[in-house]
């Protein structure tokens, strides 16, 4: 889990060495690069290349458009709002996720539920302060990322039931590279690395895919409710990165507000695991 908070917090870092020289169409276009190579690289060595199928393609393009769509809001919520901020709005993916189960999955939730998202919208206004005289874009863009990260983990978990990890990953940095490609060269101009800009999107890269990694182990080593909360620990250090290297101030309310909507995470998924 460590792993996973490390990853996701070089990726913060990384997004914003490289936003002088490259939108975040192209920093998804060489994230991807990087993806389908170490993907076919891992498959082939191990042999899993095999499972690799066109079955739920639909589901895979519409998977991936959503996290696609989430991942570039992310970066671009990155360059435009505080650190701190942007990963307390990250938080209230799992609440989206509470209230879509029922319309995408079928799944039921249950009245205490319901409650615990209202928890985690307190918390979000404490992120927010729109009443501080409002309420930054990039606010906007995290926000709306939760919001697709959310749709994304929805569409995942329907895929598990028919696809192996190698089939969904291999899809996911296969669709992103051809999304990547598409969009980025939309006005024509598809900016090439630099020296400067080479090892953070090679970063970008290994990162994304190591925390997804790391996550996924986790989660299979330990329960969600016990694993969890441990990512929360992510928001006070990139927190910290944001103080002691880009002059962003320690709010208190965010990070309290970032704490209510870990604690409805948490308490959601105590919820859950008593089913």
């Amino acid at each position: 889990m460590l792993g996973s908070i490390a990853s996701f917090t070089a990726m913060a870092v990384a997004g914003r060495a490289v936003s002088h020289l490259h939108d975040t169409f192209e920093i998804m276009l060489y994230r991807s690069v990087v993806g389908v190579l170490v993907v076919l690289g891992l498959g082939l060595a191990l042999g899993r290349l095999g499972e690799i199928s066109t079955r739920n393609l639909k589901l895979q393009i519409g998977r991936n458009i959503a996290h696609f769509t989430g991942q570039n809001l992310w970066f671009l919520a990155l360059i435009s709002a505080p650190l701190a901020q942007v990963f307390a709005m990250e938080f209230t993916s799992p609440l989206w996720v509470l209230l879509l189960a029922p319309l995408i999955l079928g799944e039921r939730v249950r009245p205490a539920q319901y409650g615990v998202a209202a928890m985690g919208f307190g918390g979000v206004l404490l992120v927010a302060q729109p009443f501080s005289g409002g309420i930054s874009l990039g606010l906007v863009w995290a926000g709306m990322a939760a919001l697709f990260f959310a749709l994304t983990n929805l569409l995942t978990r329907r895929l598990t039931r028919t696809e192996t990890v190698m089939g969904i990953l291999f899809w996911l940095t296969v669709l992103q590279l051809l999304f990547g490609l598409i969009t980025a060269g939309l006005d024509g101009d598809i900016a090439l690395p630099d020296a400067t800009t080479l090892p953070w999107l090679a970063l970008i890269g290994f990162a994304g895919l190591a925390a997804h990694f790391c996550l996924t182990n986790a989660l299979s080593l330990a329960p969600a409710a016990t694993v969890m909360p441990v990512d929360f620990a992510r928001l006070p250090l990139i927190a910290l990165i944001g103080a002691l290297f880009y002059g962003e101030g320690l709010d208190p309310l965010i990070l309290l507000g970032g704490a209510v909507i870990a604690g409805a995470a948490w308490t959601n998924l105590k919820l859950a695991n008593r089913g």
